[in-house]
């Protein structure tokens, strides 16, 4: 289904001219440290004083929580329409309709309801951005993300409603609205600040408290005053601002614990206190697939909080989580690392409790800052190689077969006189063997308890009986059964181990095989198809490409996974274009898994090399599970290649466009100069003959005069001639060289040919050889009329007087090929090369001292080309040289 919007703007126009992007808007927040502190009057003040200015003013959501004083503000400011009952939302849809010069929308934490496009307003306030709109909104200290932690420890308050901090860092303008405590108290007293129930007022009463009130108005004073550092910062030298990011590089380690945000936020106020890079690194283990669904939501709700503070996502892979983080950090410069420590239980008090002393001794060098995790991550109460798996009668069987082996050798064993720890190595080698062969640990337990019966019962004394008679016996149970466990569950994770291993090599492998075939491929069609296969064989899902064309998204192209459950085609609707035309416009991911447009069915990632979107990729997660990290930092970084692809096919396609300006320049360039000189001489002796004639009709003899009119006629020819090559070549340039093929004679065609060269001619012997009076060519007659007149007009110009020109044909199988041979001085071999090249001449002069354009053989070749046939220069044995062309030969119809 092909889906077309004039409004999209194509990648080939993007990018690269910034003065031809639209203009964004800017952001001004009105900043307090708590409810009720005037931000909305000090906003809607500054509304009226930019309407005052003549400004064109909306105001696009304001929250008036029916107080009074804040309506009567209202007043002289056109409100735009919110959206239907019951959400009453704020309606973006219509805000970028009317596309005002400066628009309010209140609270900026705000979440939308669900008819809204976008979960968060912060998200809203963006697009209008985008859009080139200015805005002015309102947020208090409590919303901001990586203060959360802080705040909740002074108000005792959950916030949910939250920003990232990139949000409030990229503000154009800050403008603290600051009252004291007490008349904030003293408003709240008033009842002033409450008029929609006491439930409110409770809830107030928790957070109005002057000590608390005190700390809030310290951290947003401090707040304040960096961003204003930071705006500044911005406004002035960037090459400065820049050199701030080399001096320190934060990394801070998540994982799937709920507190871990809580060091996510302490790390991103490091890295903003320092100015330096920030990194956020997951080490992948095997555990990580034993997580539960919470614990691998909040990993991606973890993942997510990092990407908004401004981090820069990493996933590793390995058992050695130190040792991971460690290699990454040295490589990658880290100077301090941030790390949550989680309290563990009694049971657990072996595990992992040196992870921060291995770290210090892997990289001494570098700074751990130890942050207290007080909510460990949660992973299923067993290891998937511990659980029990679908019952198999072929692994039941497999077992028994084991056993039974086992206990046969066993047997043997025991008649060649072996002691009873030779059978006990044989039945663990067996558990081993079992844990290998089969599929999950049930087996290998069943296995080693029924090895120890066994043995029991056919090794130990009483023979055939379960008791044991020995004291030691038990022991020896216990030990056997213990070292079948042990062996067997290492076994099973080694086992583990390496199917994980093997499955990361493939995706790695995937990726680089993506790298390699990008580099190979020709044109933006085959980049966009060997990066959707890749795709489709790392995430096994349906990968669904929308092209960027001249006048928006073009169709989409479908890349179905094997065995897909569901038609791709369901994918490609009305609304889910519409998803992918706004991540196109918007440069934005969006779609299933994120906030925007969440209802959608896939996930779309714009292909893109900075502002420059190529394409839109989309990923079907209907009925799937969401992408790992791993697949997910894979994918983003194959789309990073795809986008650096098509960008070097677009400036290579651009290249190409000026290589061919600039030659057709210098054609023009060379036709001009060429003109200019050669086309004096003609002239000049028309001009001086016609003037002598005019001058002296009466003193010049009948010969003179016959002579004067001669050099005319041949210089008026020549200009003729002239004309007409560069007018042949300019058609044939344009592909506007109309060809009528049919089949002429030979003879015909060289005869009309020799009627039209030079005057010349008569000082050379022109003969004429044909191997079959009836030899016939498919051709256009009169232009290959006009490469015979070239053909021997450049023969005469460049030979001496006397000399033979000879003009022959003759059959070659399906072709005719036809030459004219002459035996003047011949052609140096460093000229043959060039000789055909349009403006090309050889350095030898014609015999009126004139050098010509270079344009005839050049022309010639053009024209035996657009034949479907060859041209080429031979030299002629002993002397001269000889110029042939091909033409495909027709057969002579005796019936005609």
């Amino acid at each position: 289904m092909a889906h077309h919007r004039n409004s999209a703007v194509p990648f080939q126009e993007q990018g690269l001219d910034s003065s031809l992007r639209k203009k964004r808007g800017t952001l001004k927040i009105f900043f307090g440290y708590a409810e009720g502190v005037g931000k909305t009057c000090a906003m809607l003040n500054a509304a009226h004083d930019e309407q005052r200015d003549g400004k064109d003013v909306v105001a696009g959501y304001i929250e008036t929580h029916q107080r009074p004083e804040t309506e009567a503000m209202m007043e002289g400011l056109e409100v735009l329409p919110r959206l239907a009952f019951p959400s009453r939302e704020f309606d973006l849809d219509k805000a970028l309709h009317r596309r005002p010069d400066l628009i309010l929308v209140d609270e900026l934490a705000h979440h939308n309801g669900a008819d809204c496009r976008h979960k968060k307003r912060y998200q809203d306030i963006e697009e209008l951005l985008r859009a080139g709109i200015n805005v002015y909104t309102t947020v208090n200290v409590q919303h901001l993300e990586s203060l959360h932690d802080i705040v909740a420890a002074i108000t005792g308050l959950t916030v949910q409603e939250r920003i990232p901090d990139s949000v409030f860092e990229g503000a154009d303008q800050i403008e603290l609205v600051d009252i004291p405590p007490d008349d904030l108290l003293d408003r709240l007293n008033k009842g002033k600040l409450v008029t929609e129930g006491q439930e409110q007022h409770e809830s107030f009463s928790q957070l109005f408290v002057k000590s608390k009130l005190i700390a809030l108005r310290e951290i947003a004073l401090r707040y304040t005053a960096d961003q204003l550092g930071r705006i500044t910062r911005r406004s002035g030298d960037r090459a400065a601002e820049e050199a701030y990011h080399t001096e320190d590089h934060i990394l801070v380690c998540i994982s799937s614990a709920v507190s871990s945000k809580k060091v996510i936020r302490t790390a991103a106020r490091m890295a903003e206190a320092f100015r330096g890079a920030f990194t956020a690194l997951y080490v992948e283990t095997p555990r990580s697939k034993e997580l539960t669904h919470k614990s691998k939501a909040e990993l991606r709700e973890n993942l997510r909080l990092a990407e908004q503070l401004g981090a820069q996502p990493a996933t590793v892979y390995g058992d050695d989580i130190p040792g991971q983080i460690a290699e990454y950090a040295v490589s990658s410069r880290v100077t301090k690392i941030v790390i949550g420590r989680p309290r563990h239980g009694k049971k657990r008090w072996i595990a992992k409790t040196n992870i921060v002393d291995k770290l210090t001794e892997l990289a001494p060098n570098i700074d751990v800052h130890i942050i207290p995790d007080t909510q460990p991550a949660r992973y299923n109460k067993f290891p998937s190689y511990l659980k029990p798996k679908g019952f198999s009668t072929e692994d039941a069987l497999k077992s028994l077969v084991i056993l039974a082996a086992c206990t046969l050798i066993g047997l043997w064993f025991k008649h060649l006189g072996f002691r009873e720890a030779n059978i006990i190595t044989v039945y663990i080698l067996g558990v081993l063997l079992n844990a290998i062969v089969t599929s999950g640990r049930l087996y290998s337990a069943a296995n080693s308890i029924l090895s120890v019966l066994v043995f029991n019962y056919l090794f130990t004394e009483p023979y055939y009986s379960l008791v044991a008679a020995d004291t030691g016996y038990p022991v020896t149970f216990l030990v056997m059964l213990t070292a079948s466990f042990i062996s067997s569950t290492l076994a099973m994770r080694i086992k583990e181990q390496a199917r994980q291993s093997a499955q990361k090599a493939y995706r790695t492998e995937v990726l680089l095989e993506t790298s390699r075939k990008l580099q190979q491929a020709e044109g933006s069609e085959a980049i966009i198809k060997e990066t959707a296969v890749q795709m489709v064989k790392l995430v096994d899902r349906t990968v669904i490409f929308y092209p960027a064309g001249p006048e928006g998204l073009e169709d989409p192209l479908i890349y179905s996974k094997p065995e897909a459950a569901v038609a791709a085609s369901e994918y490609t609707g009305v609304n889910e274009w519409a998803v992918a035309d706004w991540v196109y416009k918007n440069n934005k991911r969006a779609g299933a898994t994120t906030d925007t447009f969440s209802a959608a069915s896939c996930l779309y990632h714009a292909v893109r090399a900075g502002d420059t979107v190529f394409a839109v990729a989309g990923i079907v997660m209907d009925r799937e599970e969401p992408l790992g990290i791993f697949e997910k930092s894979l994918m983003i970084a194959m789309l990073g290649e795809c986008a650096l692809a098509l960008e070097k096919e677009l400036l290579s396609s651009r290249q190409k466009e000026i290589s061919i300006q600039i030659r057709q320049e210098q054609l023009r360039a060379n036709l001009l100069r060429g003109i200019s000189h050669d086309l004096r001489t003609p002239l000049t002796s028309i001009s001086g003959n016609a003037g002598i004639l005019l001058a002296n009709p009466g003193v010049l003899s009948e010969a003179q005069k016959i002579g004067l009119y001669t050099d005319i006629y041949d210089d008026s020819m020549w200009l003729i001639n002239l004309v007409e090559n560069l007018l042949s070549i300019t058609r044939i340039d344009n592909g506007s060289l109309n060809l009528y093929f049919q089949a002429e004679l030979l003879e015909e065609v060289i005869a009309e040919a020799l009627l039209h060269v030079n005057r010349s001619s008569a000082e050379h012997n022109i003969l004429t050889k044909l191997e079959d009076e009836l030899l016939m060519a498919r051709m256009d007659s009169r232009l290959i009329i006009q490469v015979l007149i070239n053909l021997v007009d450049n023969a005469i110009k460049y030979t001496q007087a006397g000399s033979t020109i000879t003009v022959s044909a003759k059959r070659e199988r399906d072709l005719v090929r036809v030459t004219v041979a002459d035996d003047g001085p011949g052609i140096p071999e460093e000229a043959k090369t060039k000789l055909f090249d349009m403006f090309y001449t050889a350095d030898n002069l014609r015999g009126d001292g004139r050098r010509g354009l270079g344009l005839g053989l050049s022309l010639c070749k053009s024209i035996v080309h657009a034949h479907g046939g060859t041209m080429e220069v031979t030299d002629n044995i002993p002397q001269g040289a000889i110029f042939s062309f091909t033409l495909q030969a027709e057969e002579v119809n005796v019936h005609e």
